[in-house]
């Protein structure tokens, strides 16, 4: 018998059916009186349940047993009949959103034999239920371990018996028990317990009892291409999951549903974007908190569920459930762990936290240099000049345009000599086309990447083994399989011959277009129709198709890798991608900190790239979410992320633009950067500060120069993440985890622990409204004093808001007006710089006198800059020694 899920009926036998089970309810009441009162009240209940809408007011968590409704809303005529088919329950659920075909209590697995126990943690094998309802393929027989990490990292993995699975590579996240610590049941922070039937875990704090995860609800699922389970959490204090355009930055729980599979989808859109990172942060009532990981490559959809129990539904089409939980004793703190696990992030170099100016579309060098010299010109700090493909010669990477481009590697050389620094695009997509290859070669005898890469076998395979070809801006391209081992030397090769040979001496690479995209829907050729293109269940992955397939606007998904099949890799292309651009860099030049930023990203990625936010609009909601998505990527690992200021899409305005530099001068990664436009007849104009006059350029110019006096304290910020996993761009309650009104403030952000950024996020608007938590507070500005609560803030266009936070020291350099440029990075740095100048926010009187390290200051030193900073200068401080400060306090 066919499945009626897979094969539903046609409306039209859909109306048959029901006619003719009318015609026979009918024969059989004539002939059996008493037959006929049971049937017709049934008939009239039946009704009557429909026409009362009599709802269900849920008290516990219930799981979909019907996902592929959402698709095929055909099937919602007969859907009461395929959830019974299944052995569900149907109800109509008071919800909004919620299913009304969901599993019965009794459905899942449960526990084989006694659970063994180890001094690592505990094993059980498991056996599918009699009552657990139809799933194709299913697994009768699964394994579970249970792995105590550390004392406040665990680990549950659930996979089927003896049989093969693809699993995440350890070449691409190693997240290893401490070698140095024994974590027994004792020493660890949490206490498992078990469910036998259905089976669950439950995880919960020994200090506090929280239980902070219990996987023991219905719906457990293993089949070879859907897996599925349901965790509650301890409250809907949610945060996290990505890539994708959250409207808060707080989850609303109320069913929503959130796909992970890396896309080229720009952050305008509500469905999954460029990166996959399924993890989450759950704060707890008492201020700690604890995060999950699923370290799953394959396309997923996470559930969420409100009050009364709040649940998450994890849904994914292939490899195992491997769980990574993570407790922590505050948000930042969780972070920290979850950071040590998956990878500390990479420390970038100095000279990049300076700003940055980037456009696709220059019309040529004429163009660039223009930009260059007017705001040399009118004084902009100002670090990196970025090229996009605009600068290859027909978008062939490794090459330059000697034509419209004519001299560029001179013009590379000048940024140089001035302290600044270039930064190419590099996408994955390779050009195949001879004729161009022909036109590269009749400059640069040598060039022959695709030739190459094709002779070693470097490139991602089709099917029938061959080189898998999709298109992208070359035009009909290969993708380099990054990981293969044997791709790195070829990489390498072509970077260095980039910089040596062609001359262009890029000091850091951009690699963008990696998740990876495809403008052919699979392949040139099309996808082959198969169980791994065509997948019996398909997430909501880029809803603008209603097919919703895997491969569209990417690969064919049974192309094949070194890691495995495309099917289960696509989300570690970019995180391959960047590996091996990483390592390649750090070869071309040894003994400097390579710097690589990366659009599509992987649970890990920080270790080897920086993060933008891509290609969002010129609006000022765009400008309101860069903060929400830029404290998620600091939770994700990605402490140095930024937006593209002013908007990449769109024209932006003069306002707008004004605005958002005030905002961006405080990201960590500050680059304005805009489009060239829809077509080749219209384009975006400038938004280079000095494109607009004089007038911007003194509005936009204080911001700027105030995030070059406060680079110690970022890089700083930087340095700790890098060693210690510690948030730099981040929410309020990372601070103060305790305030429940902090934990939904998303349109304010913290810079490291003692900067308070409260920018104008609406049009027009000459003041703002700003929350301040607990302790006193001074307006870098001006000086003066705020204290707790929510406050209105006056901030006419010439104005930002900045808070220096009470009881942190803050280092500071005073920018070189005429250079406007970052001190060039060199050994010894730390030891040849000293302090010389001191500000002390909160005194609104000079002090009779002040001391340091018990020498008195000369009172000509001292004086009072605002009404509440006292400025003490000539100090010639070293900075790799302690010093103590003490002054009258009458």
């Amino acid at each position: 018998m066919s499945d009626p899920i897979q094969q539903p009926p046609a409306k039209t036998g859909v109306r048959t059916q029901r006619s003719k089970r009318t015609r026979t309810l009918i024969l059989v009441s004539l002939i059996c009186g008493a037959l006929v009162v049971a049937l017709t009240t049934g008939l009239v209940l039946h009704f009557r349940n429909k026409t009362n809408e009599e709802v269900q007011h849920r008290q516990d968590v219930i799981v979909d047993c019907l996902p592929e409704l959402r698709r095929q809303p055909e099937k919602m005529e007969n859907s009461e009949t395929q959830c019974q088919f299944k052995g569900c329950l149907w109800r109509r659920q008071a919800d909004e959103g919620a299913p009304w075909c969901y599993y019965p209590s009794n459905h899942g697995y449960r526990t084989t034999g006694n659970i063994q126990a180890s001094t690592t943690g505990y094993r059980v094998g498991l056996q599918q239920m009699d009552a657990t309802a139809v799933e194709d393929n299913s697994f009768s027989h699964l394994d579970v371990e249970v792995t105590r990490q550390t004392t406040n990292r665990l680990r549950i993995k659930i996979s089927p018996k003896d049989k093969y699975r693809f699993e995440v590579s350890p070449d691409a996240l190693n997240i290893e028990k401490s070698s140095d610590l024994f974590v027994n049941e004792t020493s660890a922070a949490y206490k498992i317990t078990f469910t036998e039937s259905p089976f669950g875990i439950a995880v919960t704090r020994k200090d506090s009892g929280v239980v902070v995860l219990n996987t023991s609800l219905p719906g457990l699922v293993l089949s070879d291409q859907f897996l599925q389970m349901s965790v509650r959490i301890s409250n809907e204090n949610l945060f996290g999951f990505g890539e994708h355009r959250h409207q808060s930055i707080r989850h609303d729980m109320r069913w929503k549903r959130w796909s992970m599979f890396t896309r080229d989808s720009g952050p305008n859109s509500d469905w999954n974007l460029y990166g996959h990172q399924p993890v989450y942060m759950n704060v707890e009532d008492d201020g700690k908190a604890n995060m999950l990981l699923l370290k799953n490559s394959n396309a997923m959809e996470v559930v969420l569920q409100p009050h009364p129990e709040p649940a998450i539904t994890y849904k994914t089409t292939g490899g195992v459930l491997d769980f990574y939980l993570f407790l922590g004793d505050s948000p930042k703190h969780v972070v920290s762990l979850y950071q040590q696990a998956v990878g500390l992030p990479m420390f970038p170099p100095y000279w990049s936290l300076g700003y940055h100016l980037c456009r696709w579309g220059y019309e040529d060098i004429n163009d660039m240099r223009s930009v260059i010299l007017r705001n040399r010109a009118a004084e902009i700090p100002y670090d990196g000049q970025w090229g996009d493909f605009d600068t290859f010669i027909k978008a062939f990477v490794f090459t330059y345009d000697k034509t419209k481009w004519k001299n560029f590697p001179a013009l590379v050389d000048d940024l140089r000599a001035n302290g600044q620094h270039f930064i190419t695009i590099l996408d994955p997509g390779i050009g195949v086309d001879e004729n161009v290859t022909r036109e590269v070669q009749s400059i640069y005898p040598e060039y022959d990447v695709f030739g190459s890469g094709e002779t070693l076998g470097v490139f991602v395979r089709n099917a029938d083994n061959g080189t898998l070809l999709g298109e992208v801006w070359p035009g009909v391209t290969a993708y380099p399989d990054f990981t293969n081992p044997e791709t790195q030397d070829w990489w390498t090769r072509w970077i260095r011959f980039y910089i040596e040979h062609v001359g262009v001496k890029v000091d850091a690479l951009w690699i963008d277009m990696n998740e990876p995209t495809s403008f052919a829907r699979g392949s040139i050729e099309g996808c082959r129709r198969n169980k791994w293109n065509f997948p019996p269940y398909v997430p909501d992955v880029d809803g603008s198709r209603a097919d919703g397939a895997l491969f569209d606007k990417t690969i064919c998904m049974d192309g094949q890798q070194y890691w495995g099949r495309h099917y289960d890799v696509h989300s570690l292309y970019a995180h391959s991608m960047a590996m091996q651009t990483y390592r390649a860099l750090e070869s071309v030049y040894p003994g400097k900190r390579p710097w690589v930023m990366t659009r599509s990203s992987y649970a890990g990625t920080g270790r080897f790239a920086t993060k933008w936010q891509g290609d969002n609009r010129a609006t000022w909601d765009d400008m309101h979410y860069s903060i929400i998505s830029l404290m998620e990527f600091n939770m994700f690992g990605f402490p140095m992320n930024g937006a593209d200021i002013c908007g990449f899409w769109l024209n932006t305005t003069f306002e707008l633009c004004v605005r958002w530099h005030q905002l961006g001068a405080f990201y960590p990664f500050s680059r304005n950067h805009n489009g060239r436009g829809d077509d080749n007849s219209y384009k975006f104009r400038h938004q280079d500060p000095a494109s607009f006059g004089q007038t911007f350029v003194d509005l936009v110019k204080p911001a700027l120069m105030t995030r070059y006096r406060f680079l110690p304290y970022l890089y700083t910020l930087l340095y700790d993440a890098h060693t210690e996993g510690a948030s730099v761009f981040q929410p309020l309650f990372f601070e103060f985890p305790g305030d429940s009104q902090a934990m939904n403030i998303d349109q304010q952000f913290m810079l490291g622990p003692a900067f308070l950024v409260t920018p104008v996020l609406k049009q027009g608007a000459r003041s703002v409204t700003g929350y301040f938590p607990d302790g006193l507070w001074y307006d870098y500005l001006t000086g003066e004093t705020t204290k707790p609560g929510t406050r209105t803030l006056v901030t006419p266009l010439e104005k930002f808001n900045l808070h220096v936070r009470a009881g942190h020291v803050i280092p500071w350099q005073e920018p070189d007006v005429g250079e406007l440029i970052i001190t060039p990075e060199i050994q010894g740095l730390a030891s040849r710089l000293k302090f010389d100048t001191l500000e002390i926010f909160g005194l609104d009187f000079l002090p009779s006198w002040l001391k340091v390290n018990d020498i008195q200051v000369p009172t000509a030193n001292i004086s009072l800059v605002h009404r509440n900073v006292v400025q003490c200068t000539g100090l010639g401080l070293p900075m790799t020694s302690s010093s103590t400060i003490a002054w009258s306090s009458y």
